[in-house]
């Protein structure tokens, strides 16, 4: 995209990046009067974000059967071993990540392999937290997409946690994060997951909500990754517009 095309497409942008900082505003006045009417939401928010991000990548369950199966420990018959495993392993990611949003400390490059360890813990133990031995490919409307070869791997992934562990929490932050961890694809399968769940620890740390991609914007979603990023981020930018309204309206049903 030429530089003058990138102006025009954030130009475009400014209405809905302005009404976002605008709810965000009204989020952190809101906290301050209900700090606790969020809780009930965030387990909510967690057991989407696990079937969403689940669903993307294919897992098979619904979302009630998502629920059944993290919250009473249900078999779904007729849907694979792997599905439930890989729903209870993001729930435990997702908890990890709202543990550390509450930490003080920088991101660092052995939290990105954490995340991805808990990604995959249960469902493939043998690649858990440790960085691709493979050459990975993705076909795409241009043809076959190579990524960075696994010798190239950690010094990308060095420079990538050096970058985020100097960026502040915002969601311009969040985004190119995940972004750049799917161009390097650092892992052998579970780049996706491990991606958005480190983009909404961003966004967590930032006090925003964190961000589903629903199945229903899955192509939206895959398109937009082999295009600018202006298409990428817009996406991400309504869906976060979408989730503060979520957000504020839970607060504003718990306030007096």
């Amino acid at each position: 995209m030429s530089p003058a095309a990138s102006i025009d497409v954030h130009n475009e942008m400014q209405p809905l990046l302005q009404t976002i900082a605008t709810k965000k505003a009204d989020l952190d006045r809101l906290l301050l009067r209900a700090p606790g009417g969020l809780g009930n939401l965030a387990h909510s928010h967690d057991l989407e974000l696990t079937y969403t991000s689940n669903a993307i990548e294919g897992n098979t369950l619904t979302a009630v059967e998502t629920t059944l199966v993290i919250e009473q420990g249900i078999t779904v018959a007729g849907k694979p071993l792997r599905d439930h495993l890989e729903a209870i392993d993001h729930y435990e990611a997702i908890r990890y990540v709202r543990a550390h949003a509450k930490a003080a400390m920088p991101i660092s490059e052995m939290d990105v392999r954490s995340l991805h360890r808990l990604v995959v813990l249960r469902s493939h133990p043998d690649i858990a937290g440790r960085y691709a031995d493979q050459g990975r490919f993705v076909l795409t409307d241009a043809g076959r997409h190579a990524f960075p070869s696994p010798a190239e791997i950690p010094a990308l992934m060095g420079d990538f946690a050096a970058w985020l562990g100097a960026s502040a929490d915002t969601p311009e932050v969040a985004f190119a994060a995940h972004r750049r961890l799917v161009d390097i694809h650092p892992f052998n399968d579970g780049n996706g997951r491990t991606a958005r769940l480190l983009m909404n620890l961003v966004l967590l740390r930032g006090g925003y909500p964190p961000v589903s991609v629903r199945p229903v914007d899955r192509v939206a979603y895959l398109q937009s990754l082999q295009q600018p990023d202006a298409a990428f981020e817009r996406l991400l930018y309504e869906r976060l517009d979408a989730a503060l309204d979520e957000t504020l309206a839970a607060l504003r049903s718990a306030l007096p």
